[in-house]
């Protein structure tokens, strides 16, 4: 069987990390492309795969099956529109845009070029995740009454010139990580009647804050920072709780009910997420089943709002409305 073969923009630790785990698997990455030439093609050598000097040319070529965006937040409206009015299938790293008219625009251009695009949201391509959502469908701990959700990570501790920490770059916890459990909880339990949002800003970026989402019978309190918070999702409902302590790469969860208990094992990882992706790829599909257009949409109008209630603009929004 022929591998799948990829398009890298972008040669950081994101398109690191995915190389180094996909290659596992039926995949190959046959072309490279980043601003940096010297980064770009030593990525590009160690994979054996072909360097692009400018983006043009890429999009001109035929040797990838699917395009994946592994840059800085905010470039990737430019590549992803290009890519789509080329013709070319698009997996984007999360969030795909910065905010909701990004989103919409890049849903847009894969609908009227009839090409697949889809967030590149591991979490949700894991059998994990689902699973927990089928154990909620499914009755296994009743009606919910409240979910808490944190995650974090060490952003404060990175250099100053990251794009974690920079303004320009779209940097900051929620575009980072927040998204991770606010998909969760919009995946679990769909838009919620309320959105809160309190959080600190610090150097023109969000280094924490506190979200709740607000559905008919409970709250969904997430809490996400670039400093020290246990990562942590508890589900309780009326009927028992579901805990993932590790929820956005979960390899176990946990179910204590009144029917006993129950363990979910498996794995979050980015070849299976890869390889889903290529399977709907090469099915025809536009759309993915695991990421559809509107949770990413649904998701990011979250995070909009978010950002209004903590006043969190970016340097390039301002200058795109003067």
């Amino acid at each position: 069987m022929d591998k799948f073969k990829w398009a890298y923009i972008g040669s950081g630790n994101i398109a690191k990390s995915t190389a180094h785990n996909i290659i596992k698997g039926n995949h190959e990455i046959s072309a490279v492309y980043s601003r940096n030439y010297e980064k770009a093609k030593s990525f590009a050598e160690k994979y054996n795969a072909h360097v692009f000097t400018d983006f043009e040319s890429l999009l001109k070529s035929d040797i990838y099956d699917c395009i994946y965006i592994a840059t800085p937040h905010n470039s990737h409206i430019k590549y992803a529109i290009k890519s789509l009015n080329a013709g070319k299938a698009v997996l984007c790293e999360k969030p795909v845009g910065v905010n909701s008219l990004e989103v919409s625009k890049m849903i847009d251009a894969a609908k009227e070029n009839e090409v697949y695009l889809c967030e590149a949201m591991w979490t949700w391509f894991s059998d994990m995740a689902r699973g927990v959502k089928r154990w909620i469908d499914d009755g296994k701990i009743g009606q919910i009454k409240h979910v808490h959700i944190s995650y974090s990570f060490p952003g404060l501790m990175m250099s100053k010139n990251s794009r974690v920490l920079t303004p320009e770059t779209a940097g900051g916890a929620l575009l980072d990580i927040g998204i991770y459990p606010v998909t969760y909880c919009y995946n679990l339990f769909g838009f919620p009647k309320d959105i809160k949002c309190e959080g600190t800003i610090q150097n023109g970026i969000d280094i924490g804050e506190k979200v709740v989402l607000s559905y008919d019978e409970f709250d969904c309190v997430l809490e996400m920072s670039l400093s020290t918070l246990k990562e942590s999702c508890k589900i309780t409902g009326e009927k028992g709780e579901i805990d993932i302590p590790v929820f956005h790469m979960a390899r176990y969860a946990k179910l204590k009910g009144k029917q006993g208990k129950e363990v979910l094992k498996g794995k979050t990882d980015y070849l299976t997420e890869f390889t889903l992706v290529s399977e709907e790829i090469k099915a025809g599909k536009k759309e993915s089943e695991y990421i559809p257009f509107d949770s990413t949409l649904n998701c990011m109008k979250i995070l909009d709002e978010c950002r209004k209630q903590m006043n969190l603009v970016y340097p390039f929004e301002k200058d795109e409305e003067n």
